[in-house]
Formats: structure tokens, sequence, C-alpha cells
């Protein structure tokens, strides 16, 4: 984490700042005290502005910023799909993934350069409206992770494309142990572009107003630190490419290795059906190819979840209690049978997000 903004916040009376200066159209997230969490409003705000600005001609670049020190962007409101799935019917929380899932690809196809400012955490539905766009800067601050199997969910907001064309195994690594990554690693693994020092951000987000985009990044790019992950390819590559969960696990615990063991005691922390539903999935969205199909799958897997013990239980744990002690139901990974995998991929009718159908457009990255 960086900096120092109050959790006790008051929530701002406009979650979401729009204004245009000269050439650029600027968006930020603005609940710092939930560390810009996403909710229902926000992402319909983010769609509204992002129609507006695409109609623009006096808009030519759209920068993405999230308020107070701390970060981007934590995710989506996970405390809000808790009480959902514990107490209502989910339709919320299905409500609310339609149009995140929508603005994701939207992002990914926007015709104008939008660029997101991916400092300090983001996480989850942070790097949906990050990690998608077509110019993505980091900073040495950079905290991104898809930290869904610890809350008992599977990534999503396009995560699984994002991490499933990661080089070699590297995406099943970030999306099974959902560990955050720093800025370079996140360049390493596709996951952004360029390296900016924190220092150089305002001069940078203000450059955006006055030059186009490569103008503004020549002046302020900076060579990237070094990726720690490019050292544990050989570990990573090897025993991730296994078949299994169980097997993943096994061959890392049997490597020399201690970070490759430390990653097996991290998986056996994780809920045992998000393991195996999000290699699952990691490995199919491989197959799928544009980003809308995905998160057509996406979009199955996280309505299943709403029905899964371990997501309340997950997010019990982790957010509401904070005891960190989940009690995953399987809780074992032999428990988890096949057809318990198979469930969250099931059609959904007429409920289909139906993104990635017949001349759906393909996606840029």
């Amino acid at each position: 984490m960086t900096g120092s903004a109050r959790t006790d916040a008051p929530e701002t009376p406009e979650p979401v700042l729009l204004r245009t200066e000269g050439r650029a159209a600027y968006l930020t997230l603005n609940r710092p005290g939930a560390l810009n969490a996403l909710n229902h409003v926000m992402v319909r705000r983010i769609d509204e502005a992002l129609t507006a600005w695409e109609h623009d001609p006096a808009v030519r670049t759209v920068v993405i910023t999230g308020a107070g020190e701390r970060g981007l962007c934590a995710g989506g409101d996970i405390r809000a799909i808790h009480d959902d799935a514990r107490d209502g019917d989910g339709a919320a929380s299905a409500a609310f993934w339609r149009d995140e899932y929508r603005l994701n690809a939207r992002i990914a196809r926007y015709p104008k350069p939008y660029v997101a400012v991916m400092d300090g955490i983001v996480m989850g539905g942070g790097v949906g409206v990050s990690a998608h766009g077509r110019v993505r800067v980091v900073t040495e601050r950079s905290r991104i992770a898809m930290p869904e199997t610890g809350i008992g969910f599977v990534p999503d907001v396009g995560g699984t494309h994002l991490l499933g064309r990661a080089p070699g195994e590297l995406g099943t690594h970030l999306a099974l142990t959902g560990i955050p990554v720093g800025a370079g690693d996140a360049l390493l693994s596709g996951l952004a572009d360029h390296f900016l020092p924190s220092e150089s951000l305002p001069s940078f987000v203000a450059d955006l107003a006055a030059r186009p985009v490569a103008d503004a990044l020549a002046r302020h790019e900076q060579r990237p630190p070094r990726a720690p992950l490019a050292d544990q390819r050989t570990w990573i590559d090897a025993c991730y490419a296994a078949g299994t969960v169980e097997e993943i696990v096994g061959r890392l615990s049997a490597h020399g290795d201690p970070e490759a063991k430390e990653a097996a005691e991290t998986l056996l922390a994780k809920s045992p059906t998000s393991l195996k539903v999000t290699l699952a999935a990691i490995r199919r969205a491989r197959r799928l190819g544009s980003l809308e199909r995905v998160l057509d799958q996406e979009y199955r897997v996280s309505c299943a979840a709403l029905g899964s013990p371990d997501l309340v239980e997950g997010i019990r744990a982790q957010i509401v209690d904070k005891d960190r002690r989940p009690r995953w139901s399987p809780a074992t990974l032999a428990e988890v049978t096949d057809v318990d995998v198979e469930r969250f991929f099931a059609p959904l009718g007429d409920r289909e997000l139906g993104l990635g159908g017949a001349g759906a457009e393909e996606d840029r990255r």
C-alpha cells in the first residue's frame, strides 16, 4: 500500500469526477476511503462519459486515474456482492457484472487512446478498467493483482483473457496464487506498457491536455525496473504446465526452489473450488480467443459463483470478519470433482452476456 488515506472517510458525493481540458478528457475514480472500489453507479457513469467523449471531436485522449494516494482501484465492491449472495437472490451482482464486463469490452475497443494510470493498488475490477486500455502506465508504486481465489471467486473483468495471454505459465501462476506484482512484472506479463516514476505523473497527466500521447510519453517514460518473475520462469513454466491443480501443487512442492514451495503453500490456502475453476477458465480462455468471448465465459462463471458457499465465506473471512480463516467447502482439492467445476461453465440461456456472438469484434490486443 502507498499513502495513508483513511478507510473511515465519509462517502464522496461524486464517485466519478469528469472534466475536459485541451485535447484530453479526465476520468477520476473518487472513492479514496474505499480505495476507489467500483460500484454499479460508477460503472454506469464511466460508460456514459465514454459515450459522450467518443462523439466529441475536441476530445483526442481519455485518461483514467484514481483519487487519493493509495491506488487506482482495489476492485469491485465485494462487500455488496457478499451481502447480495448471502441475503438476496444475486440479481444485483449479476446486473453489476453485466454492465461492468460490457464496459471492459468497450474500453478494449475504444476508438480514442485510453490512458490508464495504474499507480498504487490496482486489483480485480481495477484491472478491468485499466489493463484493457490502449496505453497502460505503471510506476514504482504499482501493485497489480487478480486475487479472486483468496475470496472464493474466480478472476473476471477479462482477467482470464489477459493472464491467459501472458508469456509461458506466468498468467496461470498469477491467477491461481493471486499475488500482486510490481511494475517490472506487470510489463513482463503484458498487463502494462510503459513505466513512469510516480513523481512524473502530475506532469504527464497535464501534458496529455496539450500533446499527443506518444509525445507525452517520450517526455516522461523511463527504463522499467527489473522483473523478478523473469528469474522464476524455469520453475513457473515447468510446474504450472501440469494438467491439474493437484499436480501443479505436487510439482511446486517437489521443486528445489524455495519460491516454488512458497507458491504451493499459497495455493493450499486458497479456495479449492476456485483454484480448479480458475485453471479451467484460463485454459479455455486461451482457446476462445477474443476478449468478448472470454467475458461471456467469465459471466457464466461469476453468476455460478453466487451459488457457491466459498464466495460468501471467502469475503466473510477476508473483508467482513477479517479473521483470515476461511472454511472452504469442499475443503480439499481432492473433494472438488470435474462435475463441480463444469457447473460453473454451464450456459445461462436467455441470461447470457452475449458479447461474443456472431460478428463480435475481435479484441485488438
